[in-house]
């Protein structure tokens, strides 16, 4: 694979190799540092660079699961170089590039806040066709299922609401109130590279809503020509088929100045019904995506992006699907269509110590939507969301300031959504504008042994009369190669508006249920700590790693809904009001061992309390005891991964999630009164197994095969009927299922 940048006439050729078994290794990352220039090693594992700037350059090479490489080398006007490299095995990715911790690129074993990350192998290995069914395979994360009838999902971190979470496209955030109800299942793990995962507010970059976390999913990006086409069928409980096919193109020019990468997945899915009462558990699902990520380097010191995606879906659970939603004794029906796109300015000086970015990014979402219960023929609603983000930031590398290397980094963000969300019928009629202006500014002080990061964000938000300062710090202490230890506190905020639970429209008892702010609803103020320790120890041939982090979140003035009573069209009313306050704290623990090369184990293991400060009246009746717990956050939970490749062909892979006992709410109607239930426990059990075929150089051909929750471990107590709470779900999103599936690889 070539690339080059003007005409010099000064190249570089060579390959990359195992450093262990000598086998050449193909799709390399190969970077010019201090340039925009980058390519990748051909299938044979060799490339060639022409036309490269003249002098002392520095080439770094970098791959998944091998530590990252550089070498100096000088350059002269019409010589061709020769360079060779030999690289290590990395099993535990500590020479990962990340980028969420300033948006600038960090390696993993020097960032000073913990981050995880979910690799595209990953999502491959547990057969997760999009972001939700991949985020349950990390510590401290938990993705639920919130509702019977349109499969509404959210993930929890560190046990808080998915509310307190931020989901960030590449670094932006683009997810409003209305698309992140949703949005989760949306995005598809064929245009996913890499997702970065932080946990707890992190750094003054990170959103002030995000005191549980940040997840943010790096896009795959254009480095070499190349194509795929996926298809895979899951039968869930044996007999409902959820198909998704996916298609992906990667286009770069020769002199990699310019590329693009476009993708698309389709998905269509069948209801399920897993008490044989008429109405579906898992609701029927059609869905596409397609998008795409493209750049252009006007020089080796700058970089155009642009992106652009394109999200349909069309969503209906309840009974009598065939028929039109109001004919149907119980009904949710949502159908989406999503615009948006960015575009986005690199510029870095000649010795990489200064770097600016520029970015504007927008999305336009419309949704038509039914919620109703027998027959009604008034449930038909229509929401409009528009999101515009604005930023610019600037980021100084240092020599030396005051005592250590440092980079500072400085910058603002404005944000707008507007929503309009209307039900004529239920009376329904939301207008929400919301105007976010933010400055950030952090330092990292840095070298091989020490961090400290301290910042902080500036935001003003237009329903709130005054600005709030949300500071934030982390710490990084390596006492040797094998103990690494982290510190991290954090000031968040969440402004008394309409969230993502107040756009779905549950049914209980046959009547909607409504959510409302409290006309006397208060800004809610928290603040997170964490601390770590992360250990690493080879026992002969065997690698270990041991991760142990201990958190505290304290929230003030929390948000919590009340059942208020009925209002005048017969629909429930939840109100939004302020709690006293709530502490969640925990200990989260993650174990990976690799004994050979071929075989890996991961798991990971929370144990955490999460209680109101006051016990909380959330029904309107008051026989109904108060609860000190907070809801659906269990007190134990743990997943685990697997995977073994006993030849280079064949992997066989083990997952699985254990949920603990958790305080769910089960709101009358089939039962004759609310009541808060103490669910059941579940380990949810997956096996999966891989084949790759070569049928040339260039063509690869997969086929793989699975079955889900093994030993079935599913809700057995839902309701049943159109009088039915569909918010009353709990466990394992899939009964046990069987998948099969294949993939072609240019």
């Amino acid at each position: 694979m070539a690339i080059s940048g003007q005409a010099t006439d000064a190249n570089l050729t060579g390959h990359v190799v195992d450093k262990k078994t000598n086998e050449h290794l193909g799709y390399v990352n190969i970077f010019l540092k201090g340039t925009q220039l980058a390519s990748q090693t051909d299938i044979t594992g060799h490339f060639f660079l022409k036309n490269l700037p003249l002098g002392k350059q520095v080439i770094e090479v970098s791959f998944v699961g091998y530590k990252t490489m550089q070498k100096e080398i000088y350059l002269l006007p019409g010589k061709t170089l020769e360079l060779n490299f030999e690289i290590e095995q990395d099993v535990f990715e500590l020479s990962s590039v990340l980028i969420s911790t300033s948006r600038s690129q960090t390696i993993k074993l020097a960032s000073p806040n913990l981050v995880s990350m979910l690799t595209s192998e990953l999502f491959a290995q547990t057969n997760s066709t999009t972001l939700a069914q991949g985020l349950s395979f990390q510590p401290g994360l938990r993705v639920e299922t919130n509702c019977q009838n349109c499969g509404y999902q959210q993930v929890r971190i560190n046990g808080l609401d998915g509310t307190y979470s931020q989901l960030l496209i590449d670094g932006r955030s683009l997810m409003s109130s209305l698309t992140s109800v949703y949005g989760i299942e949306q995005i598809p793990s064929n245009m996913i590279d890499r997702v970065e995962v932080m946990r707890g507010g992190g750094t003054a970059l990170a959103g002030a809503n995000a005191i549980g976390g940040t997840v943010n999913v790096i896009t795959k990006e254009p480095l070499r020509n190349s194509g795929e086409a996926a298809h895979t069928t899951t039968f869930i409980g044996g007999k409902s088929a959820d198909m998704n096919t996916s298609f992906n193109l990667s286009l770069v020019s020769d002199d990699h100045k310019s590329g693009a990468y476009v993708f698309s997945s389709f998905r269509n899915r069948e209801s399920y019904d897993a008490d044989k009462d008429g109405y579906s558990e898992i609701g029927l699902l059609n869905g596409k995506t397609i998008g795409m990520r493209a750049y252009y380097r006007p020089s080796n010191q700058s970089k155009l992006s642009v992106e652009y995606h394109n999200m349909g879906e069309f969503r209906r659970g309840g009974d009598s699907l065939d028929l039109a939603p109001h004919n149907a004794n119980l009904a949710e029906q949502l159908e989406h269509e999503i615009n948006g796109g960015g575009v986005r300015y690199d510029l870095f000086s000649k010795d990489y110590k200064h770097k600016i970015n520029i970015n504007l990014a927008g999305q336009h979402a419309k949704r038509k939507s039914y919620f109703g219960a027998n027959q009604h023929a008034g449930g038909y609603g229509r929401t409009l969301d528009k999101v515009l983000s604005l930023g610019g930031q600037y980021i100084y590398n240092l020599d030396n300031l005051i005592f250590m290397p440092a980079e500072i980094t400085a910058g603002v963000d404005y944000n707008y959504n507007y929503l309009h969300d209307e039900i004529k019928a239920y009376n329904k009629d939301l207008i929400q504008k919301i105007y976010v202006s933010t400055a950030y500014f952090q330092n990292e002080w840095k070298n091989d042994k020490f961090s400290m990061l301290l910042g902080a964000r500036l935001d003003k938000h237009n329903l709130l009369s005054g600005a709030i300062l949300s500071p934030r710090g982390n710490f990084r202490y390596t006492a040797n190669e094998n103990f690494i230890f982290r510190a991290t506190y954090s000031q968040g905020f969440r402004a008394p508006q309409a969230y993502n639970e107040d756009l779905h429209i549950s049914l209980a008892g046959g009547r909607p249920v409504l959510i409302e702010l409290s006309p006397d609803l208060k800004a809610e103020k928290s603040q997170s700590v964490s601390l770590s320790v992360d250990m690493y120890r080879d026992f002969g041939q065997v690698k270990t790693n041991l991760l142990i982090e201990g958190f505290v979140t304290d929230i003030d003035n929390l948000f919590v809904l009340k059942e208020k009573g009925s209002d005048n069209f017969g629909n429930t009313i939840m109100e939004r009001i302020n709690a006293s306050g709530a502490m969640v704290k925990g200990i989260n623990f993650e174990a990976r061992i690799v004994p050979i090369a071929n075989l890996e184990f991961q798991a990971g293991m929370t144990i955490q309390r999460s209680k109101y400060n006051e016990a909380h009246q959330w029904s309107d009746n008051e026989d109904v005891p108060k609860e000190n717990r907070l809801f659906r956050s269990p007190n134990h939970y743990a997943y685990l991964t697997s995977s073994y490749r006993p030849t280079k062909s064949l992997m066989l892979a083990v997952s699985g999630t254990y949920t603990g006992s958790m305080l769910v709410q089960h709101l009358e109607g089939v039962i004759l009164q609310d009541i808060a239930v103490n669910t059941p426990s579940f380990f949810d059990l997956n096996l999966n197994l891989s084949y790759d075929i070569i049928i040339s150089k260039s063509i690869t051909t997969q086929l793989n095969t699975g079955i889900q929750n093994i030993f079935n471990a599913y809700q057995n107590d839902f309701d049943k009927g159109a009088s039915r709470d569909a918010n009353y779900i709990y466990g394992p999103s899939l009964p046990r299922s069987f998948n099969l599936g294949f993939k072609i690889l240019l």
